[in-house]
């Protein structure tokens, strides 16, 4: 390919519009930065959007998960089932609770936690199941939640790439006892780091917005309309600083008013690929799944140039990264989908675990694809990434 032909193309790409642009100068101009009427306007439009009865911004995704465990009583010696190819801050926020991560494999199918296997894993000391909606594919939750019940746990839903997935009709994060979203840049909805905890349990809400908040009654907001704004508020909780700020919430609130847009488009880009790579054997696209609507937060696929077994997945790994090399010259940018915990430093050596130990989450780990995909991708830009792999050869 010649560098009169070549194009770049990232794995992702912000594009805000210039209204969303110019939607942080509020904040700057009222003088109000911290968590203020834009975070209270941003948490009404996603409730609007999710169908969610309270939704209550913070930092990140992470801190959505923390502050979940922590509101719901998890702590130390208990047990969080978690699917072994995920993020690692799915993990992360176990640990940070004095928690024990319980690994389980998933589908590889779907790349979503194996159900069979996750109730195998509970114990007397198991709290709560971590299921995550990865990629924008929503985990089976209703085999999940009937477990859950049936064993008394805490479903926190790890909605990070969740934004526009819906379970049978039902928006994630609306499931379980929370659901947890993520702003970071490479999301459908951006405010640069931020996150989104959704509930349907009014009282787990009302204490969420006080650990949030430093454990207060009342946020400076609601001491600041009313009679008596010199008085401070009472701390029942030792909480968190864990606030989202009016700057990132004002970005997100301009952005929630084009979300059924950002969604179709993120799905007609998905069906783009679907349509050119049906007849490549050894691409297996995202699946799709009866009753679930992708919100696509990326496109992740499976190579797969020989069937993957135990014994194939070094040759298939080795020839993937072959391959990712070659797109990354030709300036089109890929990612492995995500990571397979269990096979990171820390975890590996804290727990003794061995890659083959999830064999479905190592084979994700080593043989998956996240191909480019995100809303003002172009027309050019697709149909270049398309016709590229395309006239790739295995």
């Amino acid at each position: 390919m010649s560098e009169q032909n070549k194009m770049n193309v990232p794995i992702a790409r912000t594009s805000l519009t210039e209204t969303e642009i110019q939607s942080v100068l509020g904040p700057l101009r009222s003088g109000w930065l911290v968590q203020g009427p834009k975070v209270r306007e941003f948490e009404e439009k996603w409730s609007v959007f999710t169908g969610a009865p309270h939704s209550i911004a913070v930092t990140s995704c992470t801190t959505a998960l923390h502050l979940s465990l922590a509101a719901l009583g998890f702590g130390p010696g208990d047990e969080a089932i978690v699917p072994a190819f995920t993020w690692i801050a799915t993990a992360n926020v176990v640990e940070h609770l004095g928690g024990k991560v319980v690994f389980c494999d998933i589908d590889l199918k779907t790349f979503n936690l194996d159900v069979v296997q996750a109730e195998k894993k509970i114990t007397n000391r198991t709290k709560a199941i971590l299921p995550v909606h990865l990629f924008g594919l929503a985990a089976d939750m209703d085999p999940l939640t009937q477990i859950a019940r049936q064993h008394g746990l805490w479903v926190v839903e790890d909605a990070a790439c969740g934004f526009g997935s819906r379970y049978h009709g039902k928006h994630v994060g609306i499931l379980g006892h929370t659901g947890c979203f993520s702003f970071h840049p490479r999301k459908a909805i951006t405010t640069g780091e931020g996150g989104m905890i959704t509930t349907c349990d009014e009282s787990l809400a009302e204490k969420l917005r006080r650990l949030r908040d430093h454990g207060a009654a009342m946020t400076d907001l609601q001491r600041h309309l009313g009679a008596r704004p010199y008085l401070l508020a009472d701390h029942p909780y030792a909480g968190y600083n864990q606030r989202m700020t009016d700057i990132q919430a004002a970005l997100g609130s301009a952005q929630m008013d084009r979300a059924d847009a950002i969604i179709r488009e993120r799905q007609n880009l998905a069906m783009g690929y679907d349509q050119a790579f049906s007849h490549l054997t050894w691409l297996r696209t995202p699946a799709h799944m009866e009753g679930l609507e992708h919100g696509y937060q990326s496109y992740p696929c499976l190579f797969q140039p020989e069937p993957v077994t135990l014994e194939s997945i070094p040759r298939i790994n080795q020839a993937r990264n072959g391959w990712m090399d070659r797109l990354q010259q030709a300036g089109i940018s890929t990612r492995p989908a995500t990571h397979a915990v269990h096979m990171l430093s820390f975890y590996r050596e804290k727990y003794g675990l061995k890659q083959e130990d999830f064999p479905n989450a190592w084979a994700a780990n080593d043989c998956s694809i996240s191909l480019p995909l995100f809303h003002g991708m172009t027309n050019e830009e697709q149909n270049y990434i398309i016709q590229t792999i395309q006239n790739s050869c295995f």
